[in-house]
C-alpha cells in the first residue's frame, strides 16, 4: 500500500524559512510525479509545486523565485525549500504522489499533512 509522510512543518517568523520532507513508501513505481498542495482554513486547496521523476518543475506564481521542490528518487523522498516565508504562506501543507495527465498534475495519493504557520 502506498503511505506519504511529511515531517517539517511549524511556526516560523516572517523572512524565516522551513524545509519540508516527504517520504513515500508502498508500490508507486508507476506514479511520475510528487508535488505539494497547501490549504488554509476557509480556502480552496491550491497546487504549490511538482516535479516529475524526470526533474521538470511547476509553481504556483506566488510562490515563485522563494520556494523549491527537489526530489532524491534513490529515496523516494520529494522535498520542500521555502523560504522567505510570508504569513499568508501559512496553511496546512500535503505531500501527494501522482502522474501528469493531459499537460495537468494528478494527484492519486496524498499524505496526512504538516502544519505551517508564519507569524512573528
Amino acid at each position: 500500500q502506498v503511505q506519504l509522510v511529511e515531517s517539517g512543518g511549524g511556526l516560523v517568523q516572517p523572512g524565516g524559512s522551513l524545509r519540508l520532507s516527504c517520504a513515500a513508501s508502498g508500490s508507486i513505481v508507476s506514479f511520475n510525479t510528487m508535488g505539494w498542495y497547501r490549504q488554509a482554513p476557509g480556502k480552496q486547496r491550491e497546487l504549490v509545486a511538482s516535479i516529475t521523476s524526470g526533474g521538470s518543475t511547476n509553481y504556483a506564481d506566488s510562490v515563485k523565485d522563494r520556494f523549491t521542490i527537489s526530489r532524491d528518487n534513490a529515496k523516494n523522498t520529494v522535498y520542500l525549500q521555502m523560504n522567505s516565508l510570508k504569513p499568508e504562506d501559512t496553511a496546512v501543507y500535503y505531500c501527494n504522489l501522482g502522474v501528469i495527465m493531459w499537460s495537468q498534475y494528478r494527484p492519486n495519493y496524498w499524505g496526512r499533512g504538516t502544519q505551517v504557520t508564519v507569524s512573528s
